[in-house]
């Protein structure tokens, strides 16, 4: 059984929803990314999602475009952060998944990136700039492994896109929870957000977390009754970057401790 779904059959187990840390690889030097992979292993993050930074990352606000800056003028590249993650894979207990746009897995080797990616432990694998359509162009590759191919579905997609990426759907599905680029939001549209997921979860069982734009409790809280769990990103790497370490394992529990009573 693939990473992700053990880890999604334990927490419905326990009665808990996801709480997903994103970080971007090499920011602040690659010899950090173990160093904040474990701190967020023990502040209770159940999946941690690492970016690979690109030069025109579409999808990305302002906070993780310049971290992904930060992290290619030290050097950082697909190439290294596999290295990295395949060397502290026996300190790692949670499921790893990568956030990287195509250009970068083509330039290395789709058939290398998911070998290196398999030798890694790599759970998952999102592509934002990749559409439904033209996945074939990873997925033959990823076949061959135990990594999910996870897809993002937007509050524009219409019913037709959104059977379209629940069926065969792996891991969980990334419900995007604004119109617009990541980073920390004062509000979120949670009755918009509420429809779109609950029509999605009437076309799969794959889990459905929210993510883009949650950076407190009060945000999390509402959107936990109604979906899988939620993906933080910006906030953390924020408080990273500022070395406010503390602050993510404040925002850890408190999500965590929301997600234990949210049904």
């Amino acid at each position: 059984m693939n990473k992700l779904n053990e880890k999604f059959k334990t927490l419905k187990e326990n009665g808990e929803k996801a709480f997903v840390a994103y970080i971007m690889g090499g920011d602040g030097g690659m010899e950090r990314l173990k160093t904040d992979i474990l701190f967020l292993q023990e502040s209770g993050a159940d999946i941690i999602e690492i970016g690979v930074p690109f030069s025109d990352p579409v999808a990305d606000g302002p906070v993780i475009q310049e971290a992904g800056l930060r992290a290619l003028e030290k050097g950082t590249s697909i190439s290294l952060i596999l290295e990295t993650l395949n060397e502290i894979k026996g300190d790692v207990r949670v499921p790893l998944i990568l956030m990287t746009y195509i250009n970068p897995v083509l330039q290395y080797g789709i058939e290398k990136f998911a070998q290196n990616s398999e030798r890694a432990q790599i759970a998952g694998c999102i592509f934002p700039d990749l559409p439904l359509e033209e996945e074939s162009l990873v997925k033959e590759a990823l076949s061959k492994t135990d990594i999910a191919v996870i897809r993002l579905a937007s509050l524009t997609s219409p019913e037709e896109r959104l059977k379209g990426l629940a069926e065969d759907s792996e891991g969980f599905i990334y419900a995007v929870t604004v119109k617009g680029v990541t980073g920390e939001r004062a509000e979120l549209d949670a009755a918009e957000l509420e429809a779109k997921i609950s029509e999605l979860k009437t076309y799969t069982t794959t889990p459905v977390l929210a993510g883009f734009g949650i950076s407190t409790p009060s945000l999390a809280k509402k959107v936990l009754p109604f979906c899988d769990g939620v993906i933080v990103g910006s906030k953390i790497v924020s408080a990273f970057h500022h070395n406010k370490r503390e602050e993510v394992n404040e925002l850890i529990k408190g999500i965590k401790g929301l997600a234990l009573t949210a049904k």
